[in-house]
């Protein structure tokens, strides 16, 4: 066999590989955007329950507050399905809030309740 028949082969080998690189790297970098939405939705939930958990507030306090750091932190379509209330965990009194939220598949579009997270506190309420 001569070099001749492997002529242009670095070519083709080269796309291939920058093709599958790149997308790759497209997927790392989606990987990571949906992690930074979850963990800013669990960090929101968790402070909008400490808010709503103080004695002179009401879980819908607590929703308000999750939903204005959602706004801040990411967008608008994060924060419109936000909810709050009481319940027993392991038969202490708490606050929760819950956020449903889009989970981010293809930049910031997916799926409309792909992400479920609540934050908790116990209440203060006397």
């Amino acid at each position: 066999m001569s070099g001749h028949d492997e002529r242009g082969s670095a070519v083709v080998e080269f796309t291939l590989v920058g093709v599958l690189l790149t997308a790759l790297f497209l997927a790392l970098l989606q990987l990571g955007l949906a992690l930074h939405v979850r963990n800013t939705l669990v960090a929101s939930a968790a402070e909008g329950a400490r808010y709503a958990a103080n004695s002179d507030r009401t879980p819908s306090d607590g929703a308000v507050i999750t939903r204005r750091l959602i706004r801040d932190s990411l967008a608008d379509t994060f924060a419109s399905r936000v909810s709050s209330g009481f319940e027993l965990v392991g038969g202490v009194p708490t606050v929760y809030v819950q956020v449903d939220a889009t989970l981010p598949v293809v930049g910031l579009l997916g799926p409309a309740r792909g992400i479920r997270v609540r934050g908790h506190a116990v209440d203060e309420t006397p």
